[in-house]
């Protein structure tokens, strides 16, 4: 297949790159690098253009023939989406649907969309299946269950195929140290430990001790980037297979607190951690766990690394490589 990779520089979408092209796919990175790094594109062609650019989007499709497209290009940070929601309301839902309307022009078909498990707000149940009520608490999620809404809409509309990967918690990194995490600023906690870990940061904080948990802490659902990158290869078949439209819950179905994280990590490391215990954050559920059951099913979904160990060792792997280097982000 000819697949274009929309935010393609960036953490997942470079994960994506690399196994497209690994696995004989034809593949064009479309990334306005706000966030992405150039060198982490390692395959294919490179277009340096803003989704908010219609003229750019109409001719990078007339320049060549696409079967699909797999969007990753959306700002993440929930906090900055509360003080800054313009930014992500413009880019995330605006900037997307000039995406599908340059894709509808060109007669492209299928489409991949990076959603969240954000779009479900506080849960009322744990796992959370497809079936739970969406309701998101901060505009992050607003953005990513508008996508998903305005997909419903494409399809009935204009034929557009889509399916949308409700991601939990990313994590991970190639297993060959290619490529791994490298946002600015680092916001996702296995990343941050491992800093701890490597000395590029001193120590790292524990937001609230206190939930209705085994430990006090947070317990999240945390799922290797290349099992995520799996069930979108999977999602272009399954769109093929059914002609029709999903959204499937992406995650391993079990759940680790934060001090199972960083006790997983010195384990792994072998290095000290610091750890500094600080007030809860507004909008954060005690439990976040996925119901993949689902994808498991419709996608043949059997996700490789699931196992807590792996996820920290493959990152760690990169944040070793990443720290030699003296680079930050």
């Amino acid at each position: 297949m000819n697949v274009l990779v929309v935010g393609g520089a960036g953490y997942i979408g470079s994960h994506m790159v690399k196994m497209l092209a690994a696995r004989g796919h034809a593949v064009v990175t479309l990334d306005n690098f706000s966030t992405g790094h150039r060198d982490a594109v390692v395959a294919g062609r490179v277009v340096e253009a803003d989704l908010a650019d219609r003229a750019a989007l109409d001719a990078l499709f007339a320049s060549g023939r696409f079967d699909a497209v797999m969007h990753f290009a959306s700002f993440i940070q929930v906090g900055e989406s509360v003080r800054e929601p313009a930014k992500y309301y413009r880019n995330n839902f605006a900037n997307t649907l000039n995406l599908l309307d340059a894709m509808v022009a060109a007669g492209v078909t299928r489409f991949v969309f990076s959603s969240s498990a954000a779009v479900f707000g506080e849960p009322e149940r744990v796992p959370i299946d497809e079936a739970h009520p969406k309701r998101p608490i901060n505009p992050y999620g607003r953005t990513k269950l508008m996508v998903e809404e305005a997909l419903a809409d494409y399809d009935a509309a204009y034929g557009l195929r889509s399916v949308s990967l409700r991601y939990f918690n990313a994590a991970g990194a190639d297993p060959q140290g290619a490529i791994g995490e490298r946002h600015d600023p680092e916001t996702h906690l296995v990343p941050l430990v491992l800093q701890a870990a490597s000395g590029r940061r001193p120590s790292v904080a524990v937001f609230g001790d206190d939930y209705d948990t085994p430990d006090g802490t947070c317990v999240r659902d945390y799922i290797h980037v290349v099992d995520l990158c799996d069930a979108h290869l999977l999602a272009l078949d399954w769109m093929a297979a059914h002609g029709s439209s999903g959204a499937f819950n992406l995650g391993n179905g079990q759940g680790f607190s934060v001090r199972e994280v960083i006790d997983t990590a010195r384990r792994v490391t072998g290095r000290p951690i610091a750890v500094v215990a600080s007030p809860r954050r507004e909008g954060d559920p005690a439990r976040l766990v996925a119901d993949a059951t689902l994808a498991r099913r419709e996608l043949g979904w059997n996700p490789r690394f699931a196992a807590l160990d792996t996820i920290v060792a493959h990152a760690w792997a990169w944040e070793r490589t990443h720290a030699s280097r003296g680079t930050e982000g």
